[in-house]
């Protein structure tokens, strides 16, 4: 686990390594640096917490406050700090490989957008939610919402409702089935029998219960070293270059966050190879989440397909999994295998609740942990409603996933300087303690939609014409888009290009 005296040996070897290079850094323009806002200290604490050189925060531009959508909670300074952090992160990187620092600039309606999920496939809006994905009222007048997007969730939910299993089933059947249940009796039933579903909250009742304390105590990026290794140069890049270029990361993630980590890491360069299993489902949503990847095919469960990840592994810098807690170190590839495998890795983590707790072992989906942790209900109270509310975007995974793109680079500029393998972590359940902290915002829900005008790209894709957000990102002098298109899983093979 990351521990604050850490931090001053990691910035003061990071400096002597940059001294040693003999780089100055550019003039900085004082009209840029970042301001007294809420995302602004947001992103220092982030940046110092992970021993990152104050220095470098002096090259951000953070523009926009909140609302830049309905909500009465922070939602965009969550957006754009997460965005920055790994931004900024990634032209530390590039100073370190002698391109010298750049400056970053976010701007929080672009960056809040791009937190939505919103994109076109030959025109049309994809919506990859199952019609009984929802809310529902429980026979206790609690609520509980079920995540039925993948058909062995929504099935499980129904036979445990005693519904028929199978689309022809309407939420008017599911609404009069959880009349029978109370809404803590139905999540815990669930739970039990492996599924994903969600009890509504107050604050007041999250804050009270274990797991609660046990996130809380967890840091917001947790960044602990795992074994030993020397120290793997980074290599020089011609300033201009994109600060990732020529760095390996293996993707090995489904649902949104995961995903969004190696986006953003394809954006800044990175090689990023997303691999996945030719028996598990996707949702629409891996087109917009594909893009800037390679993306192969790999089966755990053979040894040919272990074989295959290994091999690749074998000149990787960055490991990134979301797969439900104990899932791959069953396959022989968890923290402790891989950095055996691949001495100098960052194996990056990303969990539903964290890795304490009781629920430290539960699945879980953005909107489950927003129903879980009070955000809803919260948001219904400010709304002056008498239901919980969800917030206008999938806040938690698309923070979660920049985050974990900053906690990768962290660790990856520390890998460099000191050595060692890395595991980085980061959990839904943490991120939504972070956006509590961040404040509410006066008036936050009357706040108009804002408009997609100028940050849609339409780019050719394996999957038709996609029209999706830019990255909300941009540097000073290297680009931040994304060079290869999206495709289909199992478009490339399993092996660096």
């Amino acid at each position: 686990m990351h521990r604050a005296r850490q931090r001053p040996a990691l910035r003061t070897s990071t400096e002597a390594a940059i001294a040693r290079m003999d780089i100055r850094p550019p003039f900085f323009r004082k009209d840029t640096g970042p301001h007294n806002t809420p995302a602004s200290r947001a992103l220092s604490e982030l940046w110092l917490n992970a021993g990152m050189p104050e220095q470098a925060l002096e090259h951000v531009d953070l523009r926009g406050v909140d609302p830049v959508l309905p909500s009465s909670f922070a939602v965009g300074a969550a957006a754009q700090a997460s965005v920055a952090a790994a931004a900024l992160a990634a032209a530390e990187i590039g100073y370190l490989r002698r391109a010298g620092r750049q400056d970053v600039f976010v701007d929080m309606t672009h960056a809040a957008l791009e937190c939505r999920n919103h994109f076109l496939l030959d025109g049309r809006v994809v919506d990859s939610r199952d019609k009984l994905t929802g809310m529902y009222r429980c026979g206790d007048g609690g609520w509980v919402r079920i995540h039925a997007n993948f058909a062995h969730h929504r099935d499980g939910a129904l036979r445990l409702l005693g519904c028929a299993p199978g689309p022809q089933t309407q939420r008017a059947d599911v609404e009069r089935a959880l009349q029978r249940w109370g809404a803590l009796e139905f999540e815990q039933a669930a739970a039990e029998a492996g599924l994903v579903v969600a009890a509504a909250r107050s604050f007041a009742h999250w804050d009270a219960m274990e797991q609660a304390r046990a996130v809380a105590r967890q840091p917001l990026v947790a960044i602990s070293r795992i074994g030993e290794a020397d120290p793997r140069p980074l290599g020089r890049i011609v300033a201009g270059n994109r600060p990732l270029a020529g760095l390996r990361v293996l993707d090995l993630t489904r649902i949104l966050a995961g995903p969004v980590c190696g986006r953003t890491l394809a954006a800044y360069g990175a090689d990023v190879m997303l691999v996945n299993s030719p028996h598990l489902p996707n949702i629409e949503a891996i087109a917009e989440t594909s893009r800037g990847k390679l993306s192969a095919l790999a089966d755990l469960d053979t040894s040919d397909g272990r074989i295959g990840l290994r091999n690749v592994l074998r000149s990787a810098n960055v490991f990134i999994q979301g797969y439900r807690p104990g899932a791959l170190a069953g396959l022989g590839f968890g923290p402790q295998e891989v950095a055996a495998m691949r001495p100098g890795i960052v194996y990056v983590s990303l969990s539903a609740y964290g890795g304490q707790g009781p629920w430290s072992h539960l699945r879980g989906f953005d909107s489950l942990v927003q129903m879980a942790c009070g955000l809803n209900v919260a948001e219904g109270e400010a709304d002056g409603i008498d239901r919980p509310r969800p917030l206008p975007m999938q806040i938690l995974d698309y923070a979660s996933g920049f985050l974990m793109a900053f906690g990768a680079l962290a660790a990856l500029a520390r890998q460099a300087v000191e050595g060692g393998s890395w595991h980085v972590e980061v959990s839904l359940a943490r991120t939504a303690h972070w956006l509590r902290s961040l404040g509410r915002v006066a008036g936050g829900l009357s706040h108009p939609e804002p408009s997609y005008d100028g940050f849609l790209e339409t780019t050719h894709s394996g999957f038709g014409r996609l029209t999706a957000v830019r990255h909300a990102a941009r540097f000073s002098r290297s680009p931040s888009d994304y060079v290869r298109m999206s495709v289909p899983p199992g478009t490339h093979p399993l092996a660096w290009p």
